[in-house]
């Protein structure tokens, strides 16, 4: 059974930076696209980027665009988000999420089977 771990969120100071893993264990995570989504108090999990199993693509919320890059190692069965000039509004539980085995990928988190327990990022003014 495939499950995905999240590790390397924390508190840190607007401005700064911060890279979360997201590590599968049980199959490989290369077959299956790779997405991020965040939870903010008052608000629904929202999407935050995603990267496609099978493309050299990568897609990001507009809200992050420019700030965050998605990437992924195949040989770890590891996907990233590096998180470069953090602002406070980006604090938020973020969650992994694997898609379906060979499937495609997308940006509402019913795209997505598998789930991470999720990792707190805070960010301070």
């Amino acid at each position: 059974q495939v499950q995905l771990v999240e590790s390397g969120g924390g508190l840190v100071q607007a401005g700064g930076s911060l890279r979360l893993s997201c590590a599968a264990s049980g199959r490989t995570f290369s077959n299956r696209s790779g997405g991020w989504f965040r939870h903010s108090a008052g608000k629904e999990r929202e999407f935050v980027a995603r990267i496609p199993w099978n493309s050299g693509s990568t897609y990001y919320a507009d809200s992050v665009k420019g700030r965050f890059t998605i990437s992924r190692d195949n040989a770890k069965s590891t996907v990233y988000l590096q998180m470069n000039s953090l602002k406070p509004e980006d604090t938020a539980v973020y969650y992994c999420a694997a898609g379906a085995a060979w499937g495609p990928s997308g940006e509402a988190p019913d795209s997505y089977v598998l789930w991470g327990q999720g990792t707190q990022v805070t960010v301070s003014s």
